[in-house]
């Protein structure tokens, strides 16, 4: 696997069949192949790359192979379910019963005793989950690499990284490892990666996917979300995730994605471009390419027979209200490490910082959320969504945060991916399409933002442009057959 890339115009040119999720659904519903056949094969492939891509940092090979064959007893028996024998791939911040969950940390983890709410909805669908896929630790960094698991890396390029922290899912996704899997984004960590591998990938309404056992992660900033290469996959695997618990915190009303990602939007919208990113205590600067990529397809949405205009939102003081419950989420999780000695420096200083900003400071910047959201909201009484570059710059090289301080850690990556965590704060939906790829080939990705419970919207519009662009045709050269 190098920096080129091949065209390809469809699963089965590309070397193989039923690469997509709802192809590989659809497939063994018609009794076309088996699970277990499916489930070798994505093991097959986890394999090949293990020294590559390094994707994963827990392989369940025996187990769900037993469960493939579980699921196509099960389809021979006639049972159906959206996502009966179909193998997918969580991010190691997910409980899945029998597995330790490390989320990027050293050390030695107690296997879970129960799936996390939303592993279980994945299993109650019928998915086969083969692993666990590599993080940085905590989720800190938009790079994929620790003490504990080594360098995850992206299949355009294995010299740049599929960004982070939902790094390994996005890596296994755009390689073919497995057709869709589950992230979580705190301040762009679906999102980010998605841009950096040419996936789609999905922040959905905070609360859409539960995050039990926690009531809510990392104070609120934080949900589950998935990766995959089309946008009807991406919603079928939403679709799936989907769902409360009694005990969460959060619990917006149901939508139907998966409907709406089956057509474009059902009038003209009008779209807000917005290529300055919402404040901060770095000096921003939009790569060129990016910006490209982005005016690209502002000018296909135009084409669509869409309004677009350019515009700054009026953000507010929100960066003030981000820092404190990201701190606190690390103080948290620190808390749970076995041995926090074997944690790097900087996620010490960064619950060093999350003790500081407790207390009154906390309790502030959550107050303050509401506010905001009504500052935002007046945005949304003239325009349906708004439209801006995913990242400020093309994917980072392996290694380009290594050995700098925790400080100059979060300013470069600050100033590399100011545009996602935004939404983060507000629990908005928000989604990541390619747009594009820069003249080395490295993927570029544009962001779809709306405001509360608007995944519907933002998801027919996607479908919508990615009619018109087709980039589900393009594959990473060198990918696992």
């Amino acid at each position: 696997m190098t920096g080129s890339m091949s065209g390809l115009p469809s699963a089965a040119a590309a070397g193989g069949v039923w690469e997509g999720l709802g192809e590989q659904a659809g497939a063994l519903a018609r009794g076309e192949v088996s699970s277990r056949e499916l489930v070798e094969r994505s093991l097959r492939r986890i394999e090949a790359t293990r020294h590559t891509l390094n994707a994963f940092r827990v392989v369940r090979a025996e187990a769900a192979l037993r469960e493939a064959d579980e699921a196509d007893r099960r389809l021979a028996a006639g049972e159906r379910a959206a996502l009966l024998g179909v193998p997918v791939a969580v991010k190691d911040d997910m409980d899945v019963a029998g597995e330790p969950t490390a989320f990027g940390c050293p050390g030695r983890f107690p296997a879970k005793k129960a799936d996390s709410e939303a592993v279980r909805r994945l299993r109650a669908a019928g998915a086969v989950v083969v692993g666990k896929t590599n993080t940085p630790e905590l989720g800190q960094w938009p790079v994929t690499h620790g003490t504990a698991f080594g360098v995850t890396r992206n299949p355009w390029s294995l010299e740049h990284s599929p960004g982070g922290s939902s790094g390994g899912s996005a890596a296994a996704v755009a390689a073919g490892l497995v057709p869709a899997a589950l992230g979580s984004d705190g301040a762009g960590s679906i999102r980010i990666p998605a841009a950096w591998t040419h996936l789609v990938g999905i922040k959905p309404q905070r609360g859409r996917i539960s995050t039990w056992p926690e009531r809510e992660a990392f104070r609120g900033i934080t949900c589950h979300g998935p990766l995959a290469r089309t946008v009807a996959d991406a919603a079928l695997l939403l679709q799936a995730a989907s769902g409360s618990h009694d005990g969460d915190l959060h619990r917006p009303p149901a939508v139907d994605v998966v409907a709406a990602a089956g057509h474009g939007p059902r009038r003209r919208l009008r779209i807000v471009l917005a290529l300055r990113p919402a404040f901060a205590a770095v000096r921003h600067w939009l790569h060129p390419a990016v910006r490209a990529a982005t005016l690209g397809i502002a000018e296909r949405l135009e084409a669509l027979g869409h309004e677009v205009v350019e515009e700054n939102p009026r953000y507010g003081p929100i960066g003030l209200t981000f820092v404190p419950r990201s701190m606190a989420g690390v103080r948290d999780w620190t808390a749970r490490v076995p041995d926090r000695a074997l944690l790097d420096a900087r996620t010490h200083a960064n619950a060093r910082g999350g003790m500081l900003l407790g207390g009154g400071v906390l309790r502030v910047a959550r107050a303050a959320e509401a506010p905001l959201r009504r500052r935002l909201s007046e945005l949304f009484w003239r325009f349906d969504a708004v439209l801006t570059p995913t990242t400020a710059v093309p994917p980072l090289r392996t290694g380009e945060l290594d050995g700098l301080s925790a400080r100059d850690t979060n300013a470069r990556m600050t100033a590399a991916c100011p545009y996602a965590w935004p939404w983060n704060v507000l629990g908005w939906p928000a989604l990541s399409v390619p747009s594009g790829f820069t003249d080395d080939g490295l993927p570029l990705g544009a962001q779809l933002l709306g405001p509360s419970n608007s995944e519907p919207l933002l998801l027919s519009l996607a479908a919508q442009l990615e009619e018109d662009r087709r980039w589900y045709e393009r594959w990473p050269a060198g990918r696992p057959r």
